[in-house]
């Protein structure tokens, strides 16, 4: 298991019973490393500086005890903000007819790059209705997850 994965294995449970969710967890950086943690609340209450406040409370005892990142790093826990990353399978589910951007890992009609509507998802793929600003001559384009490279709400559709 990767340790991103690990790592959110760790939390995710001890979040989720303070009322947290984790969008996305990222370890970057080679001289200082940082170690973000983006969250978001079960109430869907808008994240705010005292909930990263609590969250980097929570977990930082954990992460220190396990000590699983042995370098020296920053602990950066964020709000998804409103382009919102799409992460996992039910990140796209739930936000089914809302506008998003993606990028694939291949070219597609000579592109990477959509916009459009997500018109479904499932535990596997997504299907998204393409803005036809750039006069697409395919209206829709569907998706496996692992043909996404990047995907985030937008909010300028």
């Amino acid at each position: 298991m990767e340790l991103c994965q690990r790592i959110e294995a760790l939390i995710a449970p001890v979040m989720e019973n303070d009322g947290y969710a984790v969008v996305r967890l990222q370890l970057s950086g080679n001289i200082r490393k940082t170690l973000q943690i983006m969250i978001e609340r079960l109430d869907d209450v808008n994240v705010g500086i005292e909930d990263c406040e609590n969250v980097s409370r929570l977990v930082s005892p954990m992460l220190d005890v396990e000590d699983w990142i042995s370098d020296a790093y920053t602990l950066e826990v964020s709000s998804p903000g409103l382009d919102r990353p799409l992460v996992k399978p039910k990140d796209f589910i739930r936000f089914v007819g809302k506008p998003v951007t993606l990028q694939t890992n291949f070219l597609i009609n000579n592109r990477k790059k959509f916009q459009g509507t997500l018109e479904f998802a499932s535990e596997t793929a997504i299907r998204v209705l393409l803005d036809q600003q750039n006069n697409d001559k395919s209206t829709h384009i569907e998706l496996n997850y692992t043909d996404i490279r990047s995907a985030r709400l937008c909010t300028l559709l």
